[in-house]
């Protein structure tokens, strides 16, 4: 038995990682981050040329033809891995990722037309599912929703929220009446991150009765693509780090040719290299091993952002003062591990959701 990518697979992985290594470019993600909208619009064109938003929408659903590529949570893990390679500011693990799992899950044919047509973008706001903050959480009255939704990701270019009111998921239209939303400031600025205050908004409830495995399916495929998002920003952060011990030279010498640097790469590397492909399984089984699929995810989102957080403290190191500059922008790829690290959970949360799963709780 092969266990690995196929052709396909890898071909994708690469048709993606080529066309972002010539439009994310550290000076694109610069202007961005200072406010510069023109790089997602421009990702978010180049992408659909590429045909990536329709990854895991279904070729077909219920005798509707929807045009999409029928494919699984490993190949949009993929994807996402380049994403997070060029730390390119895309909603693609939300819009396109955890929204289409779960209207998939749902089997709400509606929505997902329009996600394919491209008159729906949504953002995903799974927060209170996972962690209710004291003053958050919404209430659905009839076809009215009241509350707050904290920590609401993929705002870049959405049309709507897909929510949680706790038991069911709903819809709301941006720029609805009654919905007042505040953007919220991270160390991540390559992504934006919303809050939204909710006042008797009008809310579609989405189809389908099974919204708790809809959820669930949700929070897991976003797990994963955060964890694939994490591996593709340290693999990157390790390559240059790499790349720099080669170039700097002391004491007439390439800090790569010291003993101590060395090994500061070898166990980045490593420390790095497994978590592959326990990714790949953990995205594998999303779609193949439902009985494993929430526990490897959890799994794998706890263990790549502890491997990673130590990957990028190590690959600053390496490049020594250097390293905290913006000339270099390796703290691009510093704060998006940080970030992903405690979006939908942080390690030790998600490491006690996987001892309840196995029941040890």
């Amino acid at each position: 038995m092969y266990f690995g990518l196929s052709e396909d697979q890898i071909m994708l992985q690469d048709s993606v990682g080529r066309y972002l290594e010539g439009a994310s470019e550290l000076e694109a993600v610069r202007k961005f981050t200072e406010g510069d909208t023109t790089l997602a619009d421009t990702l978010h064109s180049g992408m659909e040329e590429l045909g990536v938003p329709f990854v895991l929408l279904p070729e077909a659903l219920n005798g509707q033809i929807l045009g999409g590529l029928g494919m699984g949570v490993l190949e949009a893990a993929l994807i996402q891995e380049a994403l997070g390679r060029h730390i390119a500011p895309s909603s693609f693990a939300t819009a396109y990722g955890m929204a289409v799992v779960g209207l998939r899950e749902a089997g709400d044919e509606d929505w997902l037309s329009q996600i394919a047509m491209g008159s729906a973008r949504m953002a995903v706001g799974m927060t209170e599912a996972i962690g209710v903050r004291e003053d958050a959480g919404l209430s659905l009255s009839g076809d009215t929703v009241s509350g707050r939704a904290s920590f609401v990701m993929g705002a870049d270019g959405a049309t709507h929220f897909l929510l949680t009111t706790g038991d069911q998921l709903i819809v709301v239209e941006r720029g609805a009446k009654g919905v007042s939303e505040t953007a919220l400031t991270t160390i991540d600025k390559t992504r934006n991150v919303v809050t939204l205050d909710l006042d008797k908004a009008s809310a579609a409830l989405i189809a389908g009765n099974n919204h708790a495995v809809a959820l669930r399916k949700m929070i897991d495929a976003g797990r994963v693509l955060l964890a694939a998002d994490t591996l593709g920003a340290a693999a990157m952060m390790l390559e240059k780090a790499v790349a720099y011990s080669k170039e700097r030279d002391q004491f007439n010498r390439p800090i790569g040719s010291f003993q101590a640097v060395k090994h500061m790469c070898a166990e980045m590397a490593a420390r790095l290299e497994p978590c592959r492909a326990l990714v790949w399984y953990a995205a594998y089984a999303q779609d193949h091993v439902p009985e494993e699929a929430a526990l490897m995810a959890c799994l794998a989102k706890s263990h790549v952002s502890d491997v990673s957080k130590f990957v990028a403290r190590t690959a600053t190191e390496v490049h020594g003062g250097m390293g905290f500059t913006d000339l270099l922008g390796l703290h691009y790829w510093f704060k998006r591990i940080g970030a992903n690290r405690q979006l939908l959970g942080g390690p030790e949360k998600l490491r006690a959701e996987a001892a309840e799963l196995q029941g040890w709780g």
